[in-house]
Parts: structure tokens; sequence; C-alpha cells
């Protein structure tokens, strides 16, 4: 658990030190925000390789040798002096990050029986939840108290407790209990690199949307449609060569989505990233480059969701045990999407409603996170076989 905090922690801490670093390095906002996109990318990315890793070095290996990467994108970029650095460190932690998020739900899905998942999960979700809780509150004391280079030590302890307790208590061997096998199939190298590229193009696509010129945004746009169709018809081609007992495995087994369930959960999951991510960028950026406000009062903002958030996935992970995922879903995804309808009655104009606005709606959206949270991951891959599930997690 304490490396997932770690991981979740520095990709959504950094957020209220955007404006701070912007100034530092004189940075438009079109460039500032790559160090959030680009920590997500690169972890979009990365987690596709969990089974592969996991399955050659096992669990002990993989998850240390991420933390060490967590922790030397962190110092790296404390102490970085030029913007190419803090990003190439931002993209370092995202690649460690997306690595390790996938663990926990291969691990809860394994070790414990369906009846008892629902609340282990709210358990953990609880206390990796409470990262990007108290992240902004943290983060803007630092920024606050000694400016944005004490965002990227602030994941150093973690990492270091991490590491002790990995060598103490994490497995050596692979998902199902095997012995990690380090002479195993390749990773599927063409995969990842056409998976890069394909996010690579769509995220500058998207940013020229914003503050480019439409002929650039739309050929990266379709750049990024042809790779990552590519992407998918080479998927499909190496799932069909390993069923014939040759030939690697698909970076993506795209036959998990003939799952129904498991293919809604993955819709679901779409929606909830961009939903809490997304957030979780665009509250604190415009709370002070908006509205003047200083970090250290963005974050006791935005505190009172976050802890919400926590309490809401601990109650919600014990009724996922008893009730239809779908149910718990469903009222998820509607207050989400009441939370988001309802932003547009905060006005500007009407300056005393602003920040109680901001707040109620944002503790009604993570209220519907924390009803979509729990239930999602074990509804979504309770139909898969017990070896596609590290495929599935990730």
């Amino acid at each position: 658990m304490v490396g997932t905090v770690a991981s979740i922690m520095s990709s959504t801490i950094i957020n209220v030190a955007i404006p701070d670093l912007s100034q530092h390095f004189a940075l438009g906002q079109e460039r500032a925000q790559w160090v959030s996109s680009g920590f997500m990318a690169a972890m979009t990315v990365s987690m596709l390789t969990t089974p592969w890793l996991l399955s050659r070095y096992g669990y002990r290996r993989t998850y240390m040798g991420c933390m060490w990467l967590l922790l030397l994108g962190g110092v790296v970029g404390g102490f970085a002096n030029h913007y190419t650095l803090v990003l190439a460190a931002r993209v370092v932690e995202g690649l460690a990050a997306g690595v390790v998020q996938p663990i926990p739900a291969i691990i809860i899905l394994r070790a414990f029986d369906s009846n008892e998942q629902g609340r282990a999960s709210g358990v953990f979700g609880m206390g990796v939840v409470l990262a990007p809780a108290l992240g902004p509150s943290i983060g803007g004391l630092l920024v606050d108290g000694f400016g944005w280079r004490s965002i990227f030590f602030m994941v150093v302890p973690f990492c270091l407790l991490s590491l002790w307790l990995a060598q103490r208590y994490v497995p050596t061997s692979a998902p199902g209990g095997v012995a990690a096998n380090r002479t195993g199939a390749a990773l599927d190298w063409r995969g990842l690199m056409l998976a890069t590229a394909g996010t690579l193009c769509l995220l500058n696509g998207l940013v020229e949307l914003h503050g480019g010129t439409a002929l650039a945004a739309a050929t990266l746009l379709g750049a990024a449609t042809a790779l990552l169709l590519v992407f998918v018809w080479l998927q499909r081609r190496t799932l069909k060569k390993r069923s014939r007992g040759h030939g690697i495995d698909p970076l993506m087994n795209l036959s998990l989505f003939t799952d129904r369930r498991f293919a809604m959960g993955s819709i679901v999951a779409f929606i909830y990233g961009i939903a809490l991510f997304g957030s979780t960028y665009l509250l604190p950026v415009y709370m002070q480059m908006g509205l003047g406000l200083s970090p250290s009062y963005v974050g006791t903002i935005l505190l009172p969701a976050g802890i919400v958030l926590a309490l809401c996935i601990a109650v919600v992970g014990r009724l996922a045990d008893r009730q239809p995922t779908h149910r718990l879903v469903t009222i998820g995804l509607v207050l989400l999407a009441a939370s988001f309808a309802l932003m547009v009655t905060v006005s500007p104009e009407r300056p005393a409603q602003v920040i109680p606005l901001l707040v109620i709606w944002a503790v009604l959206g993570r209220i519907g996170l924390g009803f979509i949270l729990p239930s999602l991951n074990i509804g979504a891959m309770r139909g898969l076989d017990r070896m596609h599930i590290p495929q599935g997690a990730s």
C-alpha cells in the first residue's frame, strides 16, 4: 500500500505546484500541463507491461525496481534547473507508477475469496485514496513554504519505507505462486512502441486543438488514430500466433473484451480516470490562476472532498460483497455526472458563492467515485480466468 500511495501521490500532488513552476520557468499553460500529462502518458503505457514484468521478475523485483525508479524521478526533479529535466523526471515517475498500480488488484483478486474481495478492495482503496486527498493540502503547504521543488522530494520517504517493507514482506514469486521465469517470452516491443507513439500523438493533438492550428491538430489526431488501429491489428495477430503455441504474448489481450462485464467495466474505468485525474488537475489550477488563491489555501479547500472519497470507498467496499455491481456503479455514475453538470452554477460574478459551490460539487463527485471504484475492480474481473487477472488489472 505504501508504494501505491507514493505513486498516486506523485501523480496528483504536482498539480498545486504548476502555477509556481510555470512562473519559475516562464511557461505557458500549454507547456506547463505536460508536467501532469507526461506523467499520465507514461503511466498509461507502462501499465501494459505489468503482467510481463511480474511473470519474468516476480512481485518483489518488479515492485522494488519501480520504487527505485520513482525515487530517482523525485530526486532528479527536485534538483532540476531546466524544464526539460523536470519533464523527464515526471515521465520516469509515471513509468514507475504505471507498473505499480495494477499490482494491488491482482493480489486482492488472487488472495481473497469472492465474498471478501469487496471489503479488501474498500480497505485498501481507503488508504490509497487518502494520498490524493491529503496530497493537495500537504503540497500546498510545501509550495508556500519551500517552493515547487519540495513537491518532488515528497515521495522520497514513502519510497524508502516501501523498499524496506518490500524486502521483508513482498514475495519473490510471480502471479499464481509460481517462480518467476527469467527466460520466458520476450516483451511485445512493437506493440509498446505503437501504444507510446499513438498516446503521444493523441495528447499533442488535443493540446493543438486548444492552442495550435487546426492543421496540426488534425494531423496529430489522424496519426494517433492510425497508430492505435495498427496497434489493435498487431495485438490480434500476436494473439492468434500465441494461441497456436508460438510467438510472444500480446501486450494487450483483446480477447478479454469478449467478456461483457470486463468490456463495460473498461468503459466505466475510462470515465472514472477522466473524472478523477482531470478534476485533480483542473480545480487546483483554476483556483490559483483564476481565483488568485494560494496553494496552501487551495489544498485546504480540496481536503474535505478527498476525505469523503476515502470514507465512501471503505463503506461501499463492504456493500460490494452483497450488492450487484451494476447498481453501485450506476449510483456512482449518476452522482458523478450530476457533480460535473452542476459546476455550471459556479460563476465569478457571484464571488461569495464560488468556493462553497466548488467544495459541495467536488464532494458530490467524490461520493460518486467512491461508489464506482471498489465495485468496479471486483465486478469487471470476476468473470475472467485466474490466469488472465494480471492482464485484466493492467
